[in-house]
């Protein structure tokens, strides 16, 4: 893999590292989960032990005390060798752990980060809802009404990462449906709470190995002890964890795009046709050299995005040029890979097309990075809004 010109040493070390462990431990996952949506539970687990989990928590709280600059960097190292395990990772780090590590108290803190930085506890987000996607927040359903001591939740969540296997959630519902937007609470819910069930298991196109839900909650009660941050403030919380996600795509697009790279040179120097590896033939160098300055410009940025977010602030995001950058990071890096695959596909001929071949697996991640945290479209508009209300600054 190629080096960053931005990297400090102890940055390079975090990301060799965690390059060696998923090369050694991951990388033989990822055909069984692809091929049978088989989710390693024991091995996901592990991750905990090896001190994979919590990167962004405290020592104190079971974590490894490092910025979202590091998480940044496991990820794209995870996701060269096991991209489905690598997105399992970040719903649970990123959009589980590191939201309730910015936005809950010391008691929540206490009581949920040890079990998901040692991984006990496996965490997922609940945003999305069946007829709630780009408009999440205008058009969420789900209510959580007050009863005492308790919030009484109802609704659906779709599209759920980690939802078939997860320990908890980190929800999102309306406590005063009049408000709109302006009366969305966050909860951590227990997944083994009377009234939480998985509504079904999802079957997917890629990340076949990261395992996907509808969750449904039916008079599910919630502890208001669980209620994280003040009632009807939730949407400072989901918007900032939203720019924070959408940063947190790109390392996957990233480490994607290097494995695709490394696969086409290794197929073009390998495959003949006409009596010499095509890597001998000028278009094949030409798409070869077009996926190169794809990947080291998708990296270039990432960091950039990374290292501007890692000190954000909780509660703030959702505007500005924090809004701004996550949405071009994600946007640019998902269309890059786009086009890496594409070539990458092309180099490989009618082999890329067999769904067993690794290059095929590769091809079938773009979408959902296309998609998740808000679509290409979404992203645009994000970014036009905030040039049009700010400026190029």
């Amino acid at each position: 893999m190629s080096h960053a010109f931005d990297l400090n040493d102890d940055q390079r070390a975090i990301l060799d590292a965690a390059d060696r462990y998923a090369r050694e431990r991951l990388a033989p996952l990822a055909q069984r989960m692809d091929d049978e949506e088989w989710w390693p539970d024991a091995e996901f687990r592990a991750l905990g032990k090896e001190g994979y989990l919590g990167i962004t928590a405290p020592p104190e709280l079971g974590g490894a005390g490092l910025d979202l600059f590091a998480s940044g960097l496991v990820l794209q190292a995870f996701s060269r060798w096991n991209y489905a395990l690598g997105l399992s990772w970040v719903a649970h780090e990123n959009l589980c752990l590191n939201n309730i590590l910015r936005n809950a108290d010391d008691a929540q803190r206490e009581r949920y980060l040890p079990g998901l930085c040692d991984g006990s506890l496996i965490g997922c987000l609940a945003l999305t809802e069946p007829g709630a996607g780009s408009d999440a927040l205008g058009s969420m359903a789900a209510t959580a009404a007050r009863d005492g001591g308790d919030y009484i939740l109802n609704g659906r969540k779709l599209y759920i990462t980690n939802g078939p296997v997860a320990d908890i959630a980190l929800l999102y519902a309306k406590t005063d449906p009049g408000r709109g937007a302006h009366g969305i609470s966050a909860f951590v819910v227990e997944l083994d709470s009377p009234g939480a069930s998985v509504a079904q298991k999802l079957s997917k196109m890629g990340f076949r190995g990261s395992p996907t839900a509808e969750l449904a909650f039916d008079d599910c009660r919630v502890p208001a002890r669980n209620r994280v941050g003040g009632e009807n403030e939730g949407v400072r919380c989901v918007m900032s964890g939203l720019d924070l996600e959408r940063a947190m795509i790109s390392p996957l697009c990233v480490g994607i795009a290097e494995r695709a790279l490394q696969l086409s040179l290794e197929y073009a120097q390998s495959r003949e046709q006409f009596g010499q590896a095509i890597a001998n033939f000028q278009m094949i160098q030409s798409r070869l050299a077009d996926i190169f300055a794809l990947v080291e410009t998708m990296r270039t940025y990432n960091y950039y995005c990374l290292a501007a977010l890692n000190d954000l602030p909780p509660g703030e995001g959702g505007r500005g040029f924090a809004h701004k950058i996550s949405a071009t990071s994600v946007m640019f890096c998902a269309n890059a890979l786009n086009r890496v695959l594409d070539h990458a596909s092309q180099i490989h001929g009618g082999y890329a097309y067999i769904w067993e071949t690794e290059i095929n697996r590769l091809y079938r991640a773009i979408k959902l990075l296309e998609i998740g945290a808000g679509t290409t479209e979404v992203r645009k508009i994000i970014i036009a809004e905030e040039l049009l209300k700010g400026g190029v600054a």
